[in-house]
């Protein structure tokens, strides 16, 4: 008896089943994960502008507290102080490139002016010094300079914020007028030294506070909006751009910052 023949047949793959992966589903893969990445990122420096902020602050009240310097205190300090170049230059990062060269300029300033300030407490720690009186005395001249340098890129950086419209306008004021504050309260009694110290402190924890609210950045292909909508990524807007857009417009649409704090 002969055995039954079997045929198999190989039934072509349909173009339906495969599994595409088109170029613009790369695209917008790969700008969602650049997306969530600099949504880390500006969360971190928004987190370290405001803890550290307030433990510089909280090292001051200390020394306010129990009149001149301790171990403990100037470890604060240090530690509160190394974080100010990290952060500042974050801040003026996150702003680009509406913070402009001004805004560049004066967070490298303010970042070399505080990278002395921490060598400062490095000195005090090193040699026993027993309070801020007693450290300008020892170092003099160096003091005046990085103190002016300070005051002067703080300036810059708070008038750069006011421009770039990035961040709440009463952080840039308080960072502005604290500066200046802390200028004019040299040997003053140490309780208006604090109050002006707080003022400045609390320009920049305010920022880190704006980015730690700040919804992620969005990445990849826009569609054209109408201009009832509105886009909450970073706060922008887009409105359809006329033919005499401003410049900075992109994709036939203009951008304007909406200014929630």
């Amino acid at each position: 008896m002969t055995p039954p023949v079997v045929n198999f047949e190989v039934a072509p793959t349909r173009r339906d089943d495969a599994v595409e992966v088109r170029p613009h589903d790369r695209a917008r893969r790969s700008g969602a994960a650049l997306s969530r990445s600099l949504s880390r990122g500006t969360s971190l420096i928004g987190l370290g502008a405001l803890v550290f902020s307030a433990l510089y602050f909280l090292s001051d009240v200390i020394e306010m507290t129990q009149g001149g310097f301790s171990g403990a205190q100037l470890w604060l300090t240090l530690l509160a102080e190394a974080a100010v170049p990290i952060f500042i230059v974050g801040l003026a990062v996150v702003q680009r490139p509406r913070i402009g060269r001004l805004g560049d300029i004066s967070a490298f300033a303010y970042a070399y002016s505080y990278v002395f300030f921490t060598g400062t407490v490095v000195y005090a720690l090193l040699n026993g010094t027993k309070d801020y009186a007693a450290l300008s005395d020892r170092l003099g001249p160096l003091m005046v300079v990085h103190g002016a340098l300070m005051v002067i890129a703080g300036l810059g950086f708070g008038f750069a914020v006011l421009r770039a419209r990035l961040l709440p306008a009463w952080t840039a004021v308080a960072l502005i007028v604290g500066v200046i504050l802390v200028a004019a309260a040299q040997g003053l009694p140490a309780g208006v030294q604090l109050t002006a110290a707080g003022v400045r402190d609390l320009g920049f924890a305010g920022m880190g506070a704006r980015l730690l609210r700040m919804p992620p950045l969005s990445q990849g292909p826009r569609r054209r909006r109408l201009p009832a909508e509105a886009d909450d990524t970073w706060g922008w807007t887009f409105v359809p751009a006329g033919p005499r857009a401003a410049r900075g417009s992109v994709g036939g649409t203009s951008r304007r910052w909406d200014s929630r704090s």
